[in-house]
């Protein structure tokens, strides 16, 4: 058995796509339209591994926007994608630009929680051992659910 894929289901793609690729730095390697289906399939894989889901389509998150408009909820119960950084720091801080609540902060210099704009929870681990602790996200407090 091995690891081929994670599928979320998206509201508005263009705004999937703005938070996994602009903010995150996905990239997209492969893209299905289906008329007959009334469907886009977007994958998208982490940089460091763009050469294998180039050739394999995995490891890949598949995003799924279905023309026809659905409501979607329990994000929450999906669980959540974990990404590592090179800097969760940095990380942070574009997100947070970009006007992405932290919901947990990266207090212990490790790990930290985001929610995508559907509602799942994203995890950024730090790559390597943590990065010594640090204000704001010290002491800032969490925010809603993860």
């Amino acid at each position: 058995m091995e690891f081929l894929h994670t599928m979320v289901r998206v509201a508005d793609l263009d705004a999937s796509m703005h938070f996994y690729c602009d903010l995150l730095g996905l990239i997209e390697v492969k893209r299905y339209d289906s008329e007959r289906g009334r469907f886009t399939l977007v994958y998208l894989a982490a940089a460091g591994q763009l050469d294998e889901a180039k050739n394999t389509f995995k490891p890949t998150i598949e995003l799924t926007y279905n023309w026809d408009k659905e409501q979607y909820s329990g994000g929450r119960n999906f669980g959540h994608l974990a990404f590592s950084v090179d800097n969760i720091y940095d990380a942070c801080n574009k997100l947070m630009s970009a006007g992405v609540v932290i919901n947990r902060p990266p207090r212990c210099g490790h790990m930290a929680f985001v929610q995508s704009p559907d509602g799942i929870s994203i995890e950024l681990l730090q790559k390597g051992e943590a990065l010594s602790s640090q204000e704001p996200w010290q002491s800032m407090e969490n925010t809603g659910s993860w």
